[in-house]
């Protein structure tokens, strides 16, 4: 072989280490920039993720608070109609007490 072609393989050989080399560095740097992405989309589903459950959460509450007031409002209707019915039938009730005291 001639030094000529020698030196044509030995620069073709240099050429593809190269190659291979930055091919291994580019790969390096593409899952390095995959994973940064992905750990940067990862913390932002989260924070729209948080603040979803904490829309959520308030909404609940609101609703919750509506309707323990609801609940407290119709109770205080309830017990208003029963205190009246019992005080319609007081003197009755009286009646009926003193019948069977002085009965006894």
């Amino acid at each position: 072989m001639s030094l000529d072609v020698i030196k044509q393989v030995a620069e073709c050989e240099k050429n593809a280490q190269e190659s291979k080399l930055q091919a291994a560095s580019n790969a390096k740097k593409t899952i390095s920039d995959a994973e940064k992405a992905g750990l940067e989309l990862l913390a932002e589903t989260r924070r729209k993720a948080e603040a979803q459950v904490r829309q959520f959460m308030a909404e609940s509450e609101a609703k919750a608070a509506k309707s323990e007031q609801d609940v407290m409002e119709e109770t205080a209707r309830d017990c208003a109609v029963l205190r009246q019915s019992a005080e319609k039938r007081l003197p009755e009730a009286a009646e009926l007490i003193v019948r069977r005291v002085v009965n006894v």
